[in-house]
């Protein structure tokens, strides 16, 4: 998202020359899968983390571009609201105590930024969607200064034609409007890279899929949204509604949302790139002079740019990246579906999770994706966002059962035996691990507690609402910085 875009308007020309460009792009791909001109020798893993941050009274700060001085670090970049910022941590091979160097620089990263972020009037928190955001928070005003987000915006308004209606049913109900897709900003995530070879590509993203609604129940941290309590992980239907293109008709007419888990399996990289340019109108039809077949002809690696920034904003929950570092190529599955926090640790551990079962499942004799229908995985998707950890789930050979069930029973001990296959040490596997495992038998991760802390508040200490939100940011602060798992965490 924070790629730099100059260009202020765009011609009918330009629209066509970007589409004609893309084209060329995927014909170059194609060409460099079929001759495997990959890195696939040390595959690494990677993590980004989206930030809110927050004044003294735990109402959001607008200060992104102050704190990012302040800070001085290139690894935090900006996002899309003035409080939002991003922290993108240096890719590591998951092999001896890879998890642990992983903790241990995002939180040394992470205490030094809030230190600084202090000197400014400003606090790191990292959560799914910040409990006090209030729709006065969500304006054009609230965009930051980055151009690409201002070029975003208005092309997803001129598509849609009309404003944003934000609608979702849960505990409680929301229905509001926006004139701008700044309601993004409130979704604070966790992304998950994983760097594989281009014949396993398939696999690993038909696993990735196949446990999305898994990693949701279980890392949910979003229920709380402009006052009221709604899904589990209220993340996944905001931010799918907060930049959809489509007007009412078009969507009735079975169009494809942005915001896209997708419809079938996948049998190479390929298709999903291919869908992207068949499925989905440019937004940011920006054309770079490189030719992408000559610099492939002369023996050199094409960046590829206009395939890479419609890539960006087609918003796969797991998306394929294709990027080029010191002069070799690679691909990526992106993991998109966990929000940010509750912390480090938690997030670590979600990460050990992910990367375990995925490689179990990529690697199984008979893929879970013969045995389970896609209309299956994105049910379990929808319906772990909305209930969390207490939802049911349906699985090849067990039917439906609890998702707390299914992962102690089924789904840990295969998390054991990827981790294994990575090489991480078995001290690390088990710390991190038996976090899940606790999540699972408490019950409890940062959903949870957010909204059983909430409810005492407002029952026991007899707080309205609004002030009640602000004593939830409060605790969760202190507790995020404690760095004790979420299931730890007392109600207050």
């Amino acid at each position: 998202m924070g790629k730099q875009v100059g260009v202020q308007t765009f011609s009918r020309q330009d629209r066509a020359r970007y589409r004609e460009k893309v084209r060329r792009c995927l014909d170059v791909f194609a060409e460099m899968l079929r001759e495997s001109r990959f890195d696939v020798d040390r595959p690494m893993t990677g993590l980004e983390i989206e930030l809110n941050l927050v004044d003294e009274e735990s109402m959001p700060a607008m200060r992104n571009a102050d704190v990012l001085r302040a800070v001085a670090d290139p690894s935090f970049q900006t996002e899309l609201g003035q409080f939002n910022i991003e922290i993108n941590v240096p890719p590591r091979r998951l092999t001896g105590t890879g998890s642990a160097e992983f903790e241990q620089s995002v939180r040394a990263s992470l205490n030094a930024a809030d230190e600084r972020a202090r000197t400014v009037g400003a606090r790191l928190v990292m959560i799914g969607i910040l409990p006090t955001v209030r729709p006065e928070h969500l304006t054009a005003a609230t965009l930051s200064a980055n151009p690409r987000y201002t070029l975003l915006n208005e092309q997803i308004f001129a598509a849609r034609g009309e404003d944003l209606r934000i609608a979702i049913n849960g505990v409680e109900r929301l229905s509001v409007t926006a004139d701008t897709i700044t309601p993004e900003a409130a979704c604070t995530s966790t992304q998950l890279h994983l760097q594989v070879g281009p014949n396993q590509f398939a696999d690993y993203w038909n696993a990735a899929q196949a446990i999305a609604g898994i990693q949701v129940a279980l890392g949910a941290n979003s229920p709380l949204f402009f006052g009221r309590e709604l899904w589990r992980e209220t993340r996944i239907p905001l931010f799918q509604q907060a930049t959809d293109t489509r007007p009412e008709e078009i969507k009735t007419q079975g169009v494809r949302p942005r915001v896209w888990f997708g419809e079938r399996w996948i049998t190479t990289v390929f298709d999903l790139f291919e869908e992207n340019v068949r499925y989905f109108p440019a937004l940011l039809p920006v054309c770079q002079a490189e030719d992408p077949a000559e610099t492939l002809a002369a023996g050199g690696v094409p960046t590829l740019g206009e395939l890479r920034l419609h890539n960006g904003t087609v918003y796969r929950w797991n998306r394929p990246i294709y990027d080029v570092f010191r002069g070799r190529p690679h691909l990526r599955v992106e993991n998109r579906v966990l929000p940010a926090g509750p912390t480090v640790l938690d997030t670590v551990a979600n990460a050990a999770f992910y990367f375990g079962l995925v490689r179990a499942l990529a690697e199984a004799d008979r893929p879970l994706w013969s045995q389970m229908s896609f209309s299956a995985a994105e049910e379990n998707f929808h319906t772990c966002a909305r209930h969390g950890i207490d939802a049911h789930v349906f699985w090849p050979g067990l039917g439906y059962l609890p998702v707390t069930e299914l992962v102690l029973r089924r789904l840990l001990p295969l998390a054991h035996h990827g981790l294994d296959r990575w090489g991480l040490d078995p001290g690390e596997r088990d710390r991190l691990l038996d976090i899940i495992e606790q999540r699972c038998l408490t019950g409890r991760n940062g959903a949870s507690w957010q909204v059983a802390t909430l409810h005492r508040l407002e029952s026991a200490d007899h707080l309205d609402r609004p002030e009640a939100l602000r004593e939830v940011v409060r605790h969760y602060v202190e507790l995020m910085n404690s760095n004790r798992p979420a299931h730890e965490w007392p109600i207050p």
